[in-house]
């Protein structure tokens, strides 16, 4: 059986990280809008940062159900597109570090590999660890976005108005991780950005900031939105261009929007998805809009 230790090698020069906060996005499960992605992307372009351990992707993935890409040029194959398991060391705006792990999600080996990521956590004294990703909702793209909160104490996410009383999903390996690292009495927190569900095949920008607010705001980490903000007033302009071109998906809109309003007036906590008799479900209002919206991508692309 593999051991956790040999599931990783870590840097010889890694500094006191003693409080210091990991943050994790894994390719490979839900993640609507591309909310996680975005939040990553954006940290690894904003801040300079290095790899300080790398996980043995060869033991945990499987390749033949997600083949990385190669490049073949005329004669020769060129390139092929090593999958990464990593943990990079950044600095926020004032010079605190804090971890962030990506690549893909474990295939294989996934209480091994959570036993794996404790080790690290307990080997540089890591005070919190969130996971970051996005959540299909029937909500509308013009009112304000939503977040699922969720921690091993509650006492983490007391400011966050829980919105499930008990839901079951597929397994993942970010919620087994907050599970584990809870039943060992570490810290961590799970934030899932609620994204119009006609939208989650889109990166959306927006997402990506309601996922970076609550992560300052729970870790006390000075992270600018930089691009993002403007990255989400083209998206947001982009959609009102395509709305505005078609007034049945107006309508569309508008009635998503009297369903997030009754919900909210209301002030009911069980679920958005509120299905009056006099409108549509939010599940029909939003196919219909996704179908639109990916058409007019279809014409642009």
């Amino acid at each position: 059986m593999l051991e956790p230790e040999n599931l990783y090698e870590v840097d010889s020069d890694v500094p006191d990280l003693t409080g210091a906060v990991l943050l994790h996005h894994f390719d490979g499960f839900m993640d609507a809008g591309s909310a996680g992605a975005a939040l990553v992307e954006q940290l690894l372009t904003a801040y300079d940062n290095r790899v300080i351990a790398r996980f043995d992707v060869d033991g945990l993935l499987d390749y033949r159900a997600r083949r990385p890409a190669m490049t073949f040029v005329q004669d020769h194959w060129e390139d092929y597109q090593t999958p990464e398991l990593v943990v990079r060391l950044l600095h926020d705006r004032v010079g605190t570090p804090f971890l962030l792990m990506t690549g893909p999600e474990p295939d294989f080996r996934w209480e091994t590999f959570v036993q794996a990521v404790r080790q690290l956590v307990e080997r540089w004294g890591v005070r919190l660890t969130i996971g970051v990703h996005g959540i299909p909702m029937g909500i509308p793209h013009t009112r304000p976005l939503g977040l699922t909160a969720h921690a091993t104490r509650p006492e983490l996410v007391a400011e966050h108005q829980p919105l499930f009383s008990r839901v079951q999903v597929p397994g993942n390996v970010a919620g087994l991780l907050e599970l584990r690292l809870g039943e060992s009495g570490h810290d961590a927190i799970g934030f899932a950005a609620h994204v119009p569900h006609y939208l989650v095949q889109s990166t959306y920008p927006a997402a990506a900031l309601v996922l970076l607010d609550a992560v300052s705001r729970a870790t006390g980490l000075v992270l600018p939105p930089g691009g993002l903000e403007e990255s989400s007033r083209r998206a947001d302009a982009e959609i009102a261009r395509q709305v505005s071109e078609s007034a049945q998906v107006a309508e569309v809109v508008a009635a998503l929007e009297q369903q997030y309003d009754a919900f909210t007036s209301a002030k009911q906590e069980d679920n958005l998805l509120l299905d009056p008799d006099n409108i549509p479900s939010a599940d029909e209002l939003g196919a219909e809009l996704e179908r639109f919206l990916a058409e007019q991508q279809g014409k642009t692309d």
